[in-house]
């Protein structure tokens, strides 16, 4: 497949390698949207500089790139050509990379799933809305794609599709561009084959350079078990990967009681229904072109009042002081990126609970692959870091990731 380091030295190779790989994965992943090859290969012909020169980038289709239609996976935006560049897509433009297309997402980046399939076992699910981004990844087709997360839209997708994602903190990068769910908790990502190269893309973006801390690393480990069913090979990742840490010289303790998960993700549920209420609320007056499950959302939103509205807004900042002061005192938080490996079939993309606490607390998450379950099905992790302290939350997923890679007997 097309790396970040191939694509500099020969754009246009790196551009006709991506295209030649979409046409062989198409038939059967289903991650693409709209392919723009003609435009790519101009792009390519006129990169000539930037650390990611020439580097081929799947586009989610709820984030603008000029010229292409942005339809969010709905009817309601079917046609509708963005007009200039999401603020993502121009910092990696002005870094040499060069958007090949448009990836699938869910309708309005929520729970009614697109036609994407698992690169890794074709009946399974690939996630959530960001998931034809983390399948063009995995399926070896771009070596970098960009997604968004509102609840679990880009770590579950990049768990069960085996790559790696980061999740920016809330307010961090800017969402012009992006067709939003719920502005308090909408974060643009990222999703890359593995750690390293996420890495890499991220100091390009906003210069952040992954580092450790120099005293060492202190984790506090979260197996989740309080909000969902977690399967044994999921936990089994879990205790090899704090394990392997604590081998290597990491202090680990359990997060056990110290965060009130379930009362996090229930106050999550209620910011984003009443938000997304009123930010898709043209959209709700056309309820026969909405699915199910987000006309469900739009409902309890519309009907939920502004007072549990803002109290829930005021759990949300009394717990983020309490959990950044906690990420004042430990580096990292690790934990299940997903109860398990993603769930046999295709009209459900699996639940988000895992991430909900985190995503409302705006903290940034780096989703780290390289776990497999009996039937070879990836497992990913995820590693929570303070927004303030994002070089060493990446510093500890790079280290983290190595640490899983040496165990397997070996790197990609």
């Amino acid at each position: 497949m097309p790396s970040l380091t191939s694509a500099a030295h020969a754009p246009l190779e790196a551009v006709d390698g991506s295209l030649r790989r979409q046409g062989e994965t198409e038939p059967d992943i289903r991650a693409w949207v709209l392919v723009d090859a003609e435009g790519a290969r101009e792009a390519a012909g006129r990169v000539t500089d930037g650390p990611l020169r020439g580097v081929p980038v799947g586009v989610k289709d709820i984030i603008d790139v000029a010229g292409l239609p942005t339809e969010c996976g709905s009817p309601l935006r079917r046609g509708r050509i963005a007009t200039s560049d999401a603020w993502l897509v121009d910092r990696l433009r002005r870094a040499g990379a060069v958007p090949l297309g448009k990836t699938v997402t869910t309708e309005f980046a929520y729970f009614q799933p697109g036609p994407t399939r698992n690169p890794h076992n074709l009946a399974h699910t690939p996630g959530g809305s960001s998931s034809g981004s983390a399948a063009a990844v995995a399926a070896g087709v771009v070596p970098l794609a960009l997604g968004s997360q509102t609840a679990g839209s880009l770590t579950r997708p990049a768990s069960f599709c085996g790559v790696a994602g980061y999740v920016a903190p809330v307010g961090a990068w800017s969402t012009r561009g992006i067709t939003g769910l719920s502005p308090s908790l909408d974060a643009p990502g990222l999703l890359t084959a593995g750690v390293t190269e996420l890495a890499a893309v991220v100091e390009t973006v906003d210069g952040t350079r992954a580092e450790l801390p120099d005293d060492g690393i202190m984790v506090l480990v979260w197996p989740g078990t309080e909000l969902a069913d977690i399967d044994p090979a999921m936990l089994d990742a879990l205790d090899r990967t704090a394990r392997a840490l604590t081998a290597a010289g990491a202090k680990a303790n359990d997060l056990a009681g110290q965060v009130r998960t379930p009362e996090l993700a229930e106050t999550h549920a209620t910011v984003m229904a009443y938000e997304a209420a009123r930010f898709l609320a043209a959209e709700a007056e056309h309820p026969e072109s909405l699915s199910t499950p987000l006309r469900e959302l739009l409902e309890r939103g519309r009907l939920t009042p502004e007072g549990e509205y803002r109290a829930a807004q005021d759990t949300a900042r009394t717990a983020r002081a309490r959990v950044l002061d906690l990420l004042t005192r430990v580096d990292v938080i690790l934990a299940p990126a997903a109860p398990g490996p993603a769930p046999r079939g295709l009209d459900a993309t699996g639940t988000p609970v895992l991430s909900r606490p985190w995503q409302l607390l705006g903290l940034p998450v780096v989703t780290v692959p390289g776990h497999r379950d009996p039937h070879g099905m990836p497992l990913g992790l995820q590693l929570i870091g303070h927004p303030d302290r994002v070089a060493r939350l990446l510093g500890i997923a790079r280290y983290t990731e190595a640490l899983i890679q040496e165990a397997a007997g070996g790197t990609r």
